[in-house]
């Protein structure tokens, strides 16, 4: 077929078919853009700064974290600071999801708690490690959200659950890890008393309004071991944690 000037034209079925084509070639470009950036971060952010465990850096190489954030949002994806996910909250930077991860020395069989699904990275993260992860959001939005990109990501060994995390999930305990994704002035005994002899619950511990520390709670007999790590900064955990205003005081820890 020739147009007004007498060129050919291409038939419609192979212009589409084309279009097709190019269309996934791009899509295939763009992946391979994010994989070597997860390399990257895996490799500048993660292992430069202490992150041995082979697990936790396997999952954070092969999870895309760019699904997680707005689509504005997402050539920032893999950088080495927070992003904002809507509903004033955020994606941690990718160091923090790996330490945090890596304080739990989760095992393969292990049944883990998160408060704070967020975007729901930190939950794929823990996913690709332990059996089962089971995950509270109180903000609706984020929860349905978070579920609906796990679940298109495949990733079926995730249960989020819209509620005050403060609580826990007792119908789910005990948990041979919990992990809080949000800042806290004390401990919530009701997460404690969920895990199992031998868990461990790592938190930001401190004054949710200012700076925490990286805290990890280990169940030995009962009874809290307190390991310290480092200083952080999350938003505040809201319901039942707010309505008490608990004040953080260093001199008990």
């Amino acid at each position: 077929m020739a147009g007004r000037f007498g060129k050919k034209l291409m038939p419609a079925g192979l212009a589409v078919l084309f279009l097709l084509i190019s269309g996934a070639g791009a899509l295939d470009r763009l992946d391979d853009a994010y994989s070597m950036k997860r390399k990257r971060m895996v490799t500048g952010q993660l292992r430069s700064r202490g992150i041995r465990d082979k697990r936790v850096l396997e999952a954070m190489a092969g999870i895309p974290r760019h699904e997680f954030v707005p689509e504005h949002l997402r050539s920032q994806a893999y950088e080495d600071y927070p992003l904002p996910i809507g509903e004033g909250q955020t994606i941690s930077q990718p160091y923090i999801v790996a330490l945090m991860t890596q304080h739990l020395e989760l095992e393969a069989d292990d049944k883990v708690l998160e408060i704070g699904t967020g975007s729901g990275y930190q939950a794929a993260v823990l996913a690709r490690i332990a059996a089962r992860v089971f995950s509270i959001e109180i903000n609706p939005r984020l929860a349905d959200s978070a579920a609906r990109t796990l679940k298109d990501l495949g990733i079926d060994n995730v249960s989020v659950k819209c509620g005050d995390g403060f609580f826990g999930y007792p119908d789910e305990a005990p948990f041979d890890a919990i992990i809080v994704t949000c800042a806290v002035g004390m401990i919530p005994s009701p997460l404690f008393e969920q895990l199992s002899e031998g868990g461990r619950l790592i938190l930001p511990l401190g004054e949710p309004a200012y700076f925490q520390t990286l805290t990890l709670i280990v169940k030995e007999h009962g009874k809290q071991v307190v390991k310290r790590s480092i200083d952080v900064r999350f938003v505040p955990m809201t319901g039942e944690a707010e309505k008490r205003k608990i004040a953080f005081h260093p001199a008990m820890w």
